[in-house]
């Protein structure tokens, strides 16, 4: 017993400095289990564009209007038809005192889910104003690829076999209506 309490005696001199520690560790502002929780700080916000002194909301109403029609970023959607729907919805009130682009630019993210919204808030800085916006989210969304592909339908287009004339028309100008961009002389 003895023998225990002289292999003790130079640990326990050892303890006042070993327990110098302990009140810096206890004084941290967050615990071991609070390092890996998510924070309000780590969550992403649209591009900040309404001048703070403005006094400006966007009603719920108009909000679930533009969620009425929520553009995902799925293959098959239209990234032009959903611009053209966002912009005519826009297209029906003003908020005195502030731009237009800047109400395009706050209710935009509302028009969107998944894959589309997720990169229009990785893409938050760089989508600042609204032309940067909507000319990046057609980039994004209407590939070039897309774009080759109606391109060739259009140009060219033939009259199926037993395809009306008005029915071919319609069809033709379904492509036209679906890549307005087509760069191709009417």
């Amino acid at each position: 017993m003895f023998q225990f309490i002289l292999l003790i005696i130079p640990f326990i001199s050892f303890l006042p400095f070993l327990f110098s520690f302990i009140p810096s560790l206890t004084n941290m502002a967050k615990t071991i289990r609070e390092f890996p929780a998510p924070s309000i700080a780590n969550v992403a916000t649209g591009p900040a564009v309404i001048d703070v002194n403005s006094n400006f909301e966007l009603k719920p109403a108009l909000i679930t209007m533009v969620q009425a029609s929520p553009f995902r970023g799925k293959a098959h959607e239209d990234a032009n038809a959903h611009l053209q729907y966002f912009l005519e919805i826009c297209g029906t009130f003003t908020i005195k005192g502030i731009p237009q682009e800047a109400i395009c630019l706050c209710l935009f993210p509302f028009s969107l889910l998944g894959k589309a919204k997720q990169w229009f808030y990785a893409n938050r800085d760089s989508v600042d104003t609204w032309d940067k916006c909507s000319n990046a989210f057609l980039v994004k969304f209407f590939p070039m690829g897309k774009t080759n592909a109606l391109r060739n339908k259009i140009s060219s287009f033939t009259q199926q076999a037993e395809e009306s004339i008005p029915n071919a028309w319609e069809r033709m100008q379904k492509y036209v209506a679906t890549c307005p961009h087509h760069g191709m002389e009417d």
